[in-house]
């Protein structure tokens, strides 16, 4: 029997009886909410079936109040691991065990295993970003000015230390909530300690969501970055609106369903250069892969089973 679409809190604390008659067994899964949408079960059950590991990988839907007894649960489980997705990558950072560097440093965990039943928390996401901006745009993220819209949640951590690690040319945050972003501000402050970019702009600076001071960033930005949910629903506003996108911009969107959104449409109309977030997908579950099986991922394998 193959994986239901999705499972619940209450099937992880019935697990045994649940899941009773899949097979390959479910030992691997992502916590999200929402989490329908989540193309992580194709992409890894084909590395899965690649290298003939018997296991499945699932949807949870977990709510945000529900991390903490999830997690327990998989404590007693035999499951090899697990990613988180929004909401649950900075909360998760608190909820497990051990955390390697690149989980402290982004302040956020997506990727979870599970050892001697011990919960041990990376980030891929990061380095994933690094590698989807390589791989769409021929360009590194040292050469670029980034701006990070939704600064303040897991994605936005995890991002906004990647182009500090890549020494990149400028860094503009921006965030509903001042006060998650000047934390991450005090702390990459001395990545960006030496002058790089020719004029009298700041190379790390925090701005608050308003049209004005999105504005005022723009033209000394190369890369715009979507962190947020912001294009999952039609109903959603623009993260930055439509007239000030610029030809010269390059518009990273990390939503990947739907596959064009209003944001990258809007960039098309603007001369524009988009990408979705299916290339980071693909490369932070690739790396989330070799964490849980300490192996190179078959990313030609993966690669096919969202046709990207």
């Amino acid at each position: 029997m193959q994986t239901i679409e999705r499972y619940t809190l209450a099937d992880l604390e019935n697990w045994a009886e649940v899941s009773r008659e899949v097979n390959p067994p479910i030992r691997l899964g992502v916590f999200g909410d929402p989490v329908a949408h989540s193309l992580s079960p194709q992409v890894q059950n084909a590395a899965l079936r690649a290298f003939e590991i018997n296991t499945q990988y699932a949807r949870f839907h977990i709510r945000a109040n529900e991390l903490r007894s999830g997690l327990r649960f998989l404590r007693e489980l035999d499951f090899v691991g697990i990613n988180l997705t929004v909401p649950h990558k900075i909360a998760g950072l608190t909820q497990i065990d051990l955390a390697d560097e690149s989980a402290n440093r982004c302040g956020a965990v997506n990727t979870v295993r599970l050892h001697d039943k011990k919960l041990i928390g990376s980030n891929t996401d990061a380095e994933g970003f690094c590698r989807a901006i390589r791989s769409e745009f021929s360009i590194d993220l040292g050469d670029l000015r980034v701006m990070i819209l939704g600064a303040g949640g897991g994605t936005g951590h995890a991002i906004a230390w990647q182009c500090a690690l890549e020494n990149c040319e400028r860094l503009v945050l921006v965030n509903r909530t001042p006060a998650k972003t000047s934390a991450i501000v005090d702390r990459l402050r001395p990545f960006f300690a030496a002058p790089r970019v020719l004029g009298p702009v700041a190379r790390l600076e925090a701005v608050p969501w308003e049209e004005s001071a999105v504005r005022a960033q723009l033209a000394d930005i190369d890369l715009i970055v979507n962190a947020t949910p912001l294009g999952m629903n039609p109903s959603d506003p623009l993260p930055v609106p439509a007239r000030l996108l610029a030809p010269h911009h390059i518009v990273f969107d990390c939503v990947y369903v739907p596959s064009k959104t209003a944001l990258l449409r809007a960039a098309d109309e603007a001369g524009a250069r988009g990408a979705n977030g299916l290339s980071m997908l693909l490369y932070q579950g690739a790396l989330s892969f070799s964490i849980w099986f300490n192996r190179d991922a078959p990313i030609t394998t993966m690669r096919s089973a969202i046709a990207l």
